[in-house]
């Protein structure tokens, strides 16, 4: 079960609604319907929860660029509104690294001939080799790095993005490191939302 909710400061404190996100496809979709949201360019925070598996928090201040904090990235990357957040510059990766990726491997096959060669068919076969010889050489996957043995494409478990994001409300790295399960409660609290929260809830 999914929950997303939008807290908006302004100068009487915040104001809280929860969230549609069927419209919602990309990060800049998401950036916008904050933005909406924003009284006078303040502050504006979307919290988006999976039950009992990770929340992910979206802060948007004025026209600046969004800034995320994801509580497991693993986990998110399983689902189409975690995968929103989890951009290429915050997974570390280059831009558009994985369509390239899939396009790559849309032209060659994983034995690495190219799809119609005319000479794939003349090739003789490779020898299966002993076991031995397998053991002691297994095959790799095609995305594994050779010298680490790890996918350089992979999500890590675990939190990943800006530890700080809260930290000018009162919650520090720390605190934020330690939040599980129902994390909005205790966000809402430390900004003293709490109230208008529990009212859209």
């Amino acid at each position: 079960m999914y929950f997303a909710a939008l807290l908006a400061r302004t100068e009487d404190g915040w104001e809280a609604s929860d969230t549609e996100l069927d419209d919602v496809e990309t990060l800049s979709d998401l950036t916008d319907l904050a933005q909406e949201a924003s009284v006078d360019e303040d502050t504006v925070l979307v919290y988006i929860e999976q039950e009992d598996a990770w929340f992910g928090i979206l802060r948007v201040d004025g026209e600046e660029d969004p800034r995320i904090y994801v509580s497991d990235a693993s986990a998110a990357a399983r689902s189409s509104y975690g995968e929103i957040l989890l951009t290429d510059e915050l997974l570390g990766r280059e831009p558009g690294a994985e369509d390239e990726i899939a396009a790559l491997e849309e032209l060659v096959d994983l034995d690495g001939t190219e799809d119609g060669d005319p000479d794939e068919a003349a090739r003789p076969a490779s020898p299966a080799g002993t076991a031995a010889d397998r053991q002691a050489h297994p095959p790799s996957h095609p995305d594994t790095d050779p010298d680490t043995g790890t996918d350089p494409d992979a999500v890590p478990a675990g939190p990943i993005g800006e530890l700080g994001i809260l930290a000018d409300f009162g919650i520090s790295e720390k605190d934020l490191l330690t939040l599980r399960t129902d994390a909005l409660t205790e966000i809402a609290d430390a900004l003293g939302a709490a109230e208008v929260l529990d009212a859209v809830r």
